[in-house]
């Protein structure tokens, strides 16, 4: 008997974006309730352990899950790209899923960092149920304020 949060299934899939190749780790729950899609911090990929322990949890909750290695990383740059650039490669995974292994699943996207920023730029415009932030300041620091606003991220927090 398979339980809710089981794994049933783990792929690596391949997806073209605007931007070049991107790969989404997948882990699909039996009986999955929603999908969480995962992003990557700048410097780092989705081994990072506080993604892995996220992942693994809303697995055994039974959402099935996806770290999305963006197209920069998967071509061994440690060096992000721009903000659009993520961010229409971010989507372009995004709609993939959705529209296949992860098709009529509630959405909640998120990340570590730099993938939180993307999640928090394209929720709205993917639907999204929730944001999950990882390693995301809540509360403005002086010297990261301008570079947040260049991201094109601007914070709520005063």
């Amino acid at each position: 008997m398979i339980r809710r949060g089981s794994i049933t299934s783990m792929k690596t899939i391949e997806i073209d974006t605007p931007f070049g190749t991107a790969k989404a780790h997948l882990t699909s729950a039996e009986d999955p309730r929603a999908a969480l899609v995962l992003g990557h911090g700048a410097g780092g990929g989705v081994q990072a352990k506080d993604l892995v322990a996220v992942a693994h949890v809303a697995h055994s909750v039974g959402l099935s899950v996806a770290l999305v290695e963006q197209p920069y990383r998967v071509a061994g740059r440690r060096s992000p790209a721009a903000a659009q650039q993520l961010d229409a490669a971010w989507t372009a995974v995004t709609d993939h899923l959705l529209a296949g292994e992860l098709g009529g699943l509630a959405l909640v996207a998120g990340g570590r960092s730099s993938g939180a920023r993307v999640a928090c730029r394209t929720a709205e415009a993917m639907g999204a149920a929730g944001v999950l932030c990882l390693a995301f300041p809540l509360q403005r620091h002086a010297a990261r304020v301008p570079r947040l606003h260049r991201a094109g991220f601007r914070s709520s927090t005063r």
